[in-house]
C-alpha cells in the first residue's frame, strides 16, 4: 500500500480587493428552524448559525475594531461575531445568506470613514439666524397677555 501526501487547500473568501478571509475562520452550526415547513421542520436542521472570531481573524486591526463596533450586540464578550440565518427553507440557501451578510458587514467595516473637517458658520448665516430669532421674539412679545377690561 502506498501513501501519498495530500495537501488540503482552504478556500479563501474574497471580501475586497485587499481582504480575503480563510474559510477555516468561519464556524457554521446547523440548527432546527422555526416557522413554515410542515413535517420537515421537525426533522431537518436548515437554520444556520455562523460564528466568526473577529479577534483571532486575519483581518487588519482597524477593520476588526470597526467590525466589532458595527456588529454591536451580535459580537459576544469573547469577540465572536454570531450571524443567524433562518429565512430560507434549505440549509444551502441559509448558509449562503449568512455568508453574504458576513461579507457585507466586513466590506462595510473595511471602508475608512471620511474625516470630518470642522467648519464655522459664515457671518451672513449668523446674521440671518439672529435676525430670525429677533423676528420670532417680536411675534411672541406681540401676543397679548390678558389685559384689564
Amino acid at each position: 500500500m502506498r501513501w501519498e501526501a495530500v495537501t488540503i487547500f482552504a478556500a479563501m473568501i474574497p471580501v475586497t480587493d485587499q481582504i480575503a478571509i480563510d474559510e477555516r475562520e468561519i464556524e457554521e452550526r446547523f440548527v432546527r428552524s422555526s416557522g413554515p415547513g410542515g413535517q420537515n421542520v421537525n426533522k431537518v436542521s436548515s437554520a444556520v448559525e455562523l460564528r466568526f472570531d473577529v479577534r483571532a481573524s486575519s483581518l487588519p486591526q482597524e477593520v476588526k475594531e470597526r467590525l466589532t463596533s458595527l456588529a454591536g450586540h451580535r459580537v459576544t464578550d469573547a469577540g465572536v461575531l454570531v450571524i443567524d440565518s433562518r429565512e430560507h427553507r434549505t440549509q444551502a440557501l441559509n448558509r449562503e445568506a449568512a455568508r453574504a451578510r458576513l461579507i457585507a458587514l466586513i466590506q462595510h467595516a473595511a471602508r475608512r470613514p471620511k474625516r470630518r473637517r470642522p467648519t464655522r458658520p459664515s457671518g451672513a448665516s449668523r446674521e440671518r439666524r439672529l435676525d430670525a430669532k429677533r423676528r420670532r421674539g417680536a411675534v411672541k412679545a406681540g401676543r397679548g397677555h390678558g389685559g384689564d377690561d
